[in-house]
């Protein structure tokens, strides 16, 4: 990948007297997860190539709140979005693009009975619209070519949201074999993150439900298990830890995926 990409923020577009087209949602992994950092370049280097008027809010960009209020903290929850709304609002923010469901789920769905209302778009939809607009030219898989990929849906994107068609198309348009995990899309097994559970260790048990789901995955015969969220993606590479898989089967995100085949 070339290093090369810009990231402008929104207090450097407003200056500049410009209302960019989108604000593009980086969340907390996408900005502090070390593995997780290269999917936001992946994806900001793709907006980049077919230039896609976007900006970062930044340093203004805090948590949505999401692991407070699973976690059960209501106030905290409340103080953190309120924060972020009035900054959004601020700017007249009308359009966002995440790479997170749970950024996604909570801005889409909580925020607006606090006054935080705007079109929100999970990436992978955004990446499917672009495809399908031809912004996007797929050259043919790079090097998953013809070969098996399987998808994991995130909770927060497939149950809560009903998003199962858009990751999939995307991953078609690689010229890929999708083979499909016996439970997928509306039966869909969690990946043993949402609801808080990322920042604590897991309840006594006879397996990890991350591993549980990284078995499903191998058992498909994929060579590469695509996710679309930071929680799933930190749990399905640790799964594969887990079985000493690392050399054989990789975890990608969406947007590396297109990236890759774009030669980014």
């Amino acid at each position: 990948m070339s290093d090369q990409y810009t990231v402008p923020t929104m207090a450097e577009k407003t200056a500049a007297g410009e209302q960019p087209e989108v604000l593009f949602w980086v969340g907390c992994a996408g900005s502090f997860d070390d593995r997780y950092k290269a999917v936001t370049i992946a994806f900001v280097k793709i907006l980049n190539k077919i230039g896609v008027d976007f900006a970062v809010l930044g340093e203004e960009e805090s948590c949505t709140g999401d692991p407070a209020r699973r976690a059960g903290n209501e106030f905290l929850f409340q103080m953190q979005a309120v924060s972020n709304i009035q900054v959004l609002n601020g700017y007249q923010i009308k359009k966002i693009v995440t790479a997170c469901p749970h950024c996604f789920n909570t801005i889409k769905n909580e925020y607006p009975e606090l006054g935080g209302n705007y079109e929100v778009l999970h990436h992978s939809q955004f990446l499917q619209q672009l495809i399908n607009e031809g912004k996007i030219v797929i050259k043919g898989g790079g090097e998953y070519r013809g070969k098996r990929i399987t998808f994991h849906d995130s909770c927060y994107l497939g149950r809560a949201n009903n998003v199962y068609e858009a990751p999939r198309e995307v991953i078609k348009a690689l010229d890929v074999e999708l083979v499909e995990m016996k439970r997928c899309r509306t039966k869909g097994l969690c990946c043993g993150a949402g609801g808080g559970q990322m920042f604590k260790e897991p309840e006594k048990g006879n397996k990890d439900v991350n591993i549980e789901r990284t078995e499903e995955a191998l058992r498909t015969g994929a060579k590469a298990i695509a996710v679309g969220c930071p929680f799933c993606l930190t749990m399905m590479a640790d799964g594969i830890k887990n079985k000493d898989k690392e050399n054989e089967v990789k975890v990608f995100d969406l947007a590396e995926l297109i990236a890759k085949d774009m030669g980014l």
